[in-house]
């Protein structure tokens, strides 16, 4: 589901040569939704009906003045009760650009938000590992501790502090 919306989303804004203000306007909701666990709540829980959904996102909007197809489209999401799978369907659009740009995607784990001086360091660092502009999905997860986690198509790179410690314990346990 989360991939016919995207896809719908995308064309309309390659429709409307808008898919950069589209693109941002998505990456500013995931950061609203990442910062707020009450709208986070709204979103995930289905105790909200759809009217509650879309009064209550709305509302958002205009505090935050969000507007256009991005706005739009969050707004549709809620009034046919498919608001949960909104943060899928923003992954789902930007896997989309991506590709119709040539970037690859990759899956980043950290345990607190990355100011912009580490994302260009990530970037970069991706960069010359693939020799190709990769785009980043960054998801924050406290439960790691420290570290990072990125995931670039099949590989996989875990150097969280969570998977280091767990390392260190069993080997201490074999060593008992």
């Amino acid at each position: 589901m989360a991939g016919r919306y995207a896809t719908a989303l995308y064309e309309l804004a390659e429709e409307s040569k808008s898919v950069d203000a589209v693109l941002n306007d998505l990456q500013r909701f995931d950061e609203l939704l990442e910062s707020s666990a009450d709208l986070k709540r709204l979103v995930k829980s289905p105790v909200f009906s759809a009217e509650e959904q879309l009064a209550a996102i709305s509302a958002v909007f205009d505090k935050a003045k969000f507007s256009g197809l991005a706005a739009n489209f969050i707004k549709l999401a809620a009034k046919n009760r498919r608001l949960f799978a909104v943060d899928a369907m923003i992954r789902a659009f930007r896997a989309i650009v991506a590709k119709a740009r040539g970037e690859l995607t990759a899956k980043v784990t950290v345990a607190e938000p990355l100011n912009d001086a580490r994302m260009k360091d990530i970037k970069a660092a991706l960069k010359d590992v693939t020799s190709q502009d990769v785009s980043v999905d960054i998801k924050v997860d406290p439960s790691i501790i420290g570290g990072i986690i990125v995931q670039l198509g099949s590989r996989m790179v875990d150097a969280s502090l969570k998977t280091r410690l767990s390392a260190i314990q069993t080997a201490m346990k074999e060593v008992r």
